[in-house]
């Protein structure tokens, strides 16, 4: 047989399996019109919840922008989320991945999470260039000036407050890139046959967010608003459904009884992503869907109250809604007051925005 070359600095190499050019057109490395030799090894860690994982994304616009061929390696507790067309690998935090790629050496390491477990795994790794967080003695640091911003905004109030960046501008300073509105990345699951024919796709499809978890409840939007709104859509002749998870079940058949919106359940993430893209526009507090309805790149209306507003980049597809009364519960989970200041939005004023939108 002799000695095969391989091409380990393929983008197309997988190591313990055929690579697809040579399952497609049975080549080898020694003659090959498909080798991508990878210019940049590009590690990027961001661990944490769904949403904020997904508004990560556009890293991977930016550096395959950079760079001609880069690979891509991400590790995250929820692999599910990334589309792995766009990222070559998608990893799950445990015990096989630390082995992998503290074994590896890469041309760009990145954390931006703040959690100690993320800050330590950047520390071990071996990278020419390392951006975000990590640990210095023990705690949680920036790694160098560029992410002093971040890390200051997430310490003291005030300055949180008085940000006037994006998160996404805020990343990109952290990396040494310029952001200029590159988008998330997001599978819309359009190939994996959900059916949704009881939605009336030819009315304009509005779909109501109802809920906000249970960690900052300062968000939630009353029952009796959700369902006032819904009314008035169905009165301008929308399609409306309501959305939400488990948690938001109860809560949606009560606003489908009294309104007359559709609701279809909760379903497995997927499914979700995938009945949150046959909106025209959603009406959502800061949640997981509303990065999932940014990433479809759908309409939105959001309601915000307790986060800055000038962290969240809609892409000139909706706007966000404020109570009339401020909020005096910044970034807190309970209100202060007992009444939150949500309930001082007016479901008519939801409806107008919702009109001026489409």
């Amino acid at each position: 047989m002799g000695e095969q070359i391989i091409h380990h600095n393929c983008k197309y190499y997988k190591g313990t399996i055929p690579c697809d050019p040579h399952k497609k057109h049975a080549v080898h490395c020694s003659s090959c019109n498909y080798y991508k030799p990878v210019d940049a090894k590009i590690l990027i860690i961001k661990l944490g919840a769904i949403g904020d994982v997904i508004r990560t994304t556009p890293l991977i616009v930016a550096y395959k922008k950079k760079f001609k061929n880069p690979k891509f390696t991400w590790i995250t507790l929820t692999p599910q989320i990334l589309p792995a067309k766009e990222i070559d690998e998608v990893l799950e935090l445990n015990i096989e991945t630390l082995l992998y790629v503290q074994n590896t050496s890469f041309d760009i390491a990145i954390n931006l999470d703040k959690e100690k477990e993320a800050c330590g795994l950047l520390k071990q790794i071996n990278a020419k260039e390392k951006f975000g967080f990590t640990l210095k003695n023990g705690e949680t640091d920036a790694i160098n000036s560029k992410a002093l911003h971040k890390l200051n905004t997430g310490l003291f109030d005030d300055l949180s407050k008085a940000n006037k960046k994006s998160y996404c501008e805020e990343i990109f300073e952290i990396c040494d890139l310029t952001y200029n509105g590159e988008e998330y990345l997001l599978d819309n699951h359009s190939l994996e046959g959900f059916n949704w024919d009881a939605i009336d796709t030819a009315k304009k499809v509005i779909g109501l967010n109802t809920g906000c978890g249970d960690r900052w409840t300062t968000r939630l939007w009353e029952i009796s608003n959700w369902a006032t709104l819904a009314q008035e859509l169905l009165k301008q002749g929308f399609e409306v459904i309501l959305l939400g998870g488990k948690q938001e079940d109860e809560r949606n058949k009560s606003i489908a009884l009294e309104s007359g919106a559709k609701y279809l359940g909760y379903f497995p993430l997927n499914q979700f992503i995938n009945l949150v893209d046959q909106c025209d526009l959603v009406v959502t507090q800061v949640t997981m869907s509303m990065h999932l309805t940014i990433g479809l790149a759908k309409k939105i209306v959001l309601l915000n109250n307790i986060f800055n507003p000038h962290e969240f980049d809609l892409y000139d597809r909706g706007e966000i809604i404020a109570p009339e009364k401020p909020c005096d519960c910044f970034y807190k989970g309970k209100c202060i007051h007992g009444t939150s200041c949500m309930e001082t939005i007016a479901p008519m004023k939801v409806l107008e925005a919702v009109k001026r939108n489409l």
